[in-house]
């Protein structure tokens, strides 16, 4: 029975339309604003502040030049939801949508690589694993950047700009090209890309937990040990609250775009708003990544305080 366009559907479009207006717009400007500036000050400081780099340096700077890249895509993503179309050409819509998934999962890849260290850092406290150089770490970044290109090229030809009356709308992914072929790559992305990172960082979230109720009676260890622990349960933190429900609606989504959707048109529109509000969540890691450099510590943060205390002095004395 072909479902009726009543006052609730009509309730729900209108607020599918708001949504994507004022909800998508607003939040990812707070987005901009906040990660840029938070993801600004970590890069410099690495760059200018910190000078004897490890595995973990090298982790959380591809985080932040990983943030800042999708950060510089969402000014233009304002300014399409704001005003209801999209006027960079098919080219930018792509790409922009490219960079933004590329985020998404190399931040996963990079949070989960960060636990692993921190792990082998409480096993390994002097850095003598092999896996703790350098040299691995900057293998493994590559590779993560190779692995996530790689993962994504599927998604380009799915990507489909769609021509509206007021001009051209760069539509998301899960909203965008055959539902079919879309569901099924969506599906695989998730399983790994978010599923298989999840399990391996809940995994080693469990070995420190060990580690830690091993340690718990001794008096002195080799380094504050409830450290790593806060990393990880962060870690654990944003990938259940902030992934996992991008991940399912964004499948329920797909999924609701199937021939045999068609009919359900209302629900539909329930599935999409409620996809809409998972969006700016999943990329909210953006934002609030920043803070690792601060627990990680390794002198990061007594550095940066120290140049900028620096700096602050120097112009003062200028002045005068």
């Amino acid at each position: 029975m072909k479902q009726a366009w009543n006052a609730t559907c009509l309730n729900w479009l209108a607020a599918e339309a708001a949504l994507e207006k004022y909800y998508l717009s607003i939040f990812y400007g707070i987005e901009f604003v906040v990660g840029v500036f938070g993801n600004t000050v970590v890069v410099f400081g690495y760059l200018f502040c910190l000078k004897n780099w490890n595995s973990s340096n090298i982790y959380l700077f591809n985080l932040s030049i990983s943030d800042l890249a999708f950060l510089c895509t969402l000014p233009m993503l304002i300014r399409s939801y704001s005003h209801g179309k999209w006027i960079y050409g098919d080219v930018l819509c792509i790409s922009n949508r490219y960079v933004l998934h590329a985020n998404l999962y190399t931040s996963i890849l990079f949070l989960t690589f960060i636990s692993i260290d921190r792990y082998l850092l409480m096993k390994h406290p002097f850095r003598e694993h092999f896996l703790q150089r350098k040299e691995f770490a900057i293998l493994i970044s590559l590779a993560i950047w190779v692995l996530v290109t790689l993962e994504l090229l599927p998604i380009l030809p799915l990507i489909n700009p769609d021509l509206a009356a007021n001009g051209t709308n760069c539509i998301d992914y899960a909203s965008s090209g055959d539902p079919h072929n879309s569901l099924i790559y969506s599906m695989c992305l998730t399983f790994l890309g978010f599923l298989i990172p999840l399990l391996v960082m809940c995994f080693f979230y469990f070995k420190i937990a060990l580690f830690l109720k091993q340690r718990s009676r001794q008096l002195a260890t080799a380094l504050p040990l409830e450290k790593p622990l806060t990393l990880v349960i962060m870690a654990v933190v944003i990938f259940s609250v902030l992934f996992t429900p991008y991940h399912i609606m964004r499948n329920v989504r797909i999924a609701s775009r199937l021939e045999e959707w068609k009919e359900y048109q209302c629900t539909q529109v329930v599935i999409n708003s409620f996809y809409i509000v998972t969006r700016p969540l999943a990329f909210l890691n953006s934002t609030i990544n920043p803070v690792f450099y601060f627990l990680l510590g390794d002198h990061f943060r007594e550095m940066l305080m120290s140049k900028l205390r620096y700096q602050w002095k120097f112009l003062t004395s200028f002045r005068r």
